[in-house]
């Protein structure tokens, strides 16, 4: 009887946990890029998952396709659990994507040289040291000698192409 008043309060304190915490699980379907999954959840919603704090080169950047091999080498059809920070104004998922052995895909990304910490949106020194390890040992991104940060890279290409539809 204690036995199932003591399971009756941790179950119920794990699932309210888990709601308050807004933690989906679901099959990795899509890799979009390095920092872009989608998963399928157990009622068949597709949520498409933006990692959170940080960033990924571009497909056409240096690296952009190692990152994006990197991420479905780790992810793709398997199961993850994904901790939402946020929701972007594009409408994806923002959060932390846990591995089934129980990494942190966000983190590995940082630790393998190819993502940048994202500080603008966080905060986080555990992501600033995961890449100032990364740069130190100059681990992919880190080998090149002026390394483009994605947003850069972005900001350029959307630039680029404002100079071609005014003629400039």
């Amino acid at each position: 009887m204690i036995k199932k008043v003591y399971l009756s309060l941790f179950l119920l304190f794990f699932s309210t946990y888990a709601i308050c915490q807004n933690i989906l699980t679901g099959k990795v379907v899509r890799v979009a890029d390095g920092d872009t999954i989608t998963i399928l959840e157990e009622d068949n919603t597709q949520t498409r998952v933006r990692l959170y704090g940080i960033d990924c080169p571009e497909s056409h950047q240096d690296f952009g396709t190692v990152a994006k091999k990197f991420t479905a080498d780790h992810c793709f059809q398997k199961t993850v659990k994904v901790e939402v920070k946020d929701v972007d104004r594009y409408g994806r998922t923002v959060g932390i994507v846990v591995l089934p052995n129980g990494k942190n895909l966000n983190k590995e990304l940082l630790k393998a040289g190819l993502a940048w910490h994202y500080k603008y949106f966080d905060k986080s020194k555990e992501f600033a040291a995961l890449e100032a390890h990364a740069k130190e040992n100059q681990l992919k991104i880190w080998s090149m000698k002026d390394p483009i940060a994605p947003w850069d890279f972005r900001h350029a290409k959307k630039s680029e192409s404002s100079s071609v539809l005014t003629g400039m």
